[in-house]
């Protein structure tokens, strides 16, 4: 691939507030992310790290966690930080490290008899959960009811309108299910397996996303874009013609391009 230039503090919306060391604009703009999606997968933990260490977060919620957190035990205690880990699957929990606290509920769901109670985290972050939701901007809410306040939430996930997703979305998910597996055959279903993917509020544009994240009582957002992705890798010229559309769509900044995100929301 082409070597496309690292993101500005300028590419940031809340660029703005690149100068003010207390906001998310100026946290990540002194990160300094890359726009190649290969930066985001390997630079997640170490973000969820630095936001926690920058904004004195110390209760975190792993999203989606399951079997496979992103922390360690040993991690997350060296990290002086008490994890707990959510799922919708109570067979998936059990699974998970038995060191971490454990909470199940639907992010998008009532969240009433579930025992979560308001205000119970300082951070919440995720992987490649958000697009399996069927109602973003429920989720969205719910992050904010159980995030104390100055609380944030990040989730990253692949965004529309990158064309591997909107192929996802336009085909049915038996199609879908065997392209996966033809492809990638380490993705079974014990191990790795594909869920439905809907897309629901998964941009890589602030434009698009802030309004939503206001609306259900965030006070700051940030996204950070991402382009290029590997799910051609195995078919040369279409893999050619997208890893060229991404190299545009990088160095002009279109945001509809996107291939990934970082999604952020301070409450």
């Amino acid at each position: 691939m082409t070597h496309v230039e690292p993101i500005a503090a300028t590419r940031l919306s809340a660029g703005r507030a690149a100068g003010d060391e207390t906001s998310l604009g100026g946290f990540f703009a002194r990160l300094d992310p890359d726009v190649r999606s290969e930066w985001a997968w390997d630079n997640y933990k170490p973000t969820i790290e630095a936001l926690s260490r920058a904004f004195g977060l110390r209760r975190l919620v792993e999203i989606g966690g399951g079997r496979d957190p992103l922390f360690t035990p040993d991690e997350a205690a060296a990290l002086g930080i008490e994890l707990t880990i959510n799922d919708i699957s109570q067979e998936e929990l059990d699974n998970g490290p038995e060191e971490f606290a454990k909470a199940r509920f639907d992010i998008a769901g009532d969240l009433t008899d579930t025992g979560v109670q308001r205000g119970s985290y300082d951070l919440a972050f995720s992987r490649m959960v958000f697009e399996h939701v069927k109602d973003g901007r429920r989720a969205w809410s719910n992050l904010n009811e159980i995030l104390a306040p100055g609380g944030v939430a990040i989730a990253f996930v692949p965004t529309l309108y990158a064309l591997p997703y909107v192929a996802n979305m336009a085909i049915p998910e038996w199609v879908s299910q065997k392209i996966v597996k033809m492809l990638y055959p380490h993705r079974t279903d014990d191990e790795d397996p594909k869920f439905p993917a809907y897309y629901d509020w998964t941009f890589g544009s602030e434009k698009k996303l802030r309004p939503m994240l206001e609306e259900v009582g965030f006070r700051e957002a940030v996204v950070v874009p991402f382009y290029y992705h590997d799910y051609f890798e195995r078919i040369p010229v279409v893999r050619q013609i997208d890893n060229l559309m991404n190299r545009v769509a990088a160095a002009r900044d279109w945001r509809f391009l996107t291939s990934y995100a970082y999604i952020a929301a301070r409450k």
